[in-house]
């Protein structure tokens, strides 16, 4: 792979659900090192991009490349991580260790079956540090907060090593005051581990000053570019987008209000 070419390019594709078209002709790069915060109402095709980002859904037209290979022929799922919105429906009676939740992130290259060897256990332990659960790391998980669980996830998603992880709404259920030191967390993989990522969100107010660059999703892309080119955008391009109004974008404080999306 190019060093210079995209980790994800989109160019041109369009995705329908029987007549609805849900994605129509986006064109996205995402580049290493970015961190790129995709927002839309809802049902504007976030959660589609994301099916199909990482392959779960072919594109109907258009076509998409990871690390500078066509999708289709891709086979290093290990190089992307996925965390969904689970802290808000995960089963809390669920009997396992934060441990062992990690260690099932390395099933995909070990097996089901096969028990950890000491350098797999290492992964384990510094994915754990990464997110700031090692002191709870022996603790059932279903003993924790919406947050830790979150974190938990995040760790399990980062222990196979990954250049790119992507995140769905991932402070789904997490209460208010645990988001701005999660998204802190978000923003020291990206800087300081160098981890490439892509997180949908409803929070972008919050957020614009951790993210690289934004993407306004509603079912075609309407902006795509660096967070302070986002910033200028007039409030009534803004409400274009999302069809009704949203609250004031320009701030620089984790605690004021994000868009209403």
């Amino acid at each position: 792979m190019n060093q210079h070419e995209p980790i994800v390019k989109i160019q041109g594709v369009s995705y329908r659900y029987e007549k609805e078209n849900v994605l129509e002709d986006i064109n996205l790069s995402i580049h290493k090192g970015a961190f790129l915060g995709i927002v839309g109402p809802n049902g504007s095709g976030k959660s589609t991009l994301l099916k199909l980002i990482l392959g779960l859904i072919r594109p109907q037209s258009g076509e998409i490349s990871l690390f500078g290979q066509e999708i289709a022929r891709f086979k290093d799922w290990h190089k992307i991580g996925y965390v969904s919105q689970k802290a808000n429906s995960f089963n809390t009676g669920f009997p396992a260790t934060i441990f062992e939740v990690v260690a099932s992130g390395l099933t995909k290259k070990l097996g089901l079956f096969r028990s950890l060897s000491k350098e797999d256990r290492k992964k384990v332990y510094h994915a754990v540090q990464l997110v700031g659960m090692e002191s709870l790391i022996n603790q059932n998980i279903g003993e924790l907060s919406g947050g830790q669980q979150q974190r938990v996830f995040i760790a399990r998603a980062l222990v196979s090593e990954p250049e790119l992880l992507i995140l769905d709404e991932p402070t789904v259920g997490v209460d208010a005051k645990n988001v701005s030191s999660f998204y802190q967390l978000l923003e020291e993989l990206n800087k300081h581990e160098g981890i490439t990522l892509l997180l949908v969100t409803h929070d972008i107010g919050t957020i614009s000053d951790k993210v690289t660059h934004v993407a306004c999703l509603n079912k075609n892309l309407h902006f795509h570019g660096e967070t302070r080119e986002f910033e200028q955008l007039k409030l009534g391009e803004m409400t274009e987008f999302y069809g009704h109004d949203v609250h004031v974008l320009t701030h620089h404080h984790a605690h004021t209000g994000g868009t209403n999306g």
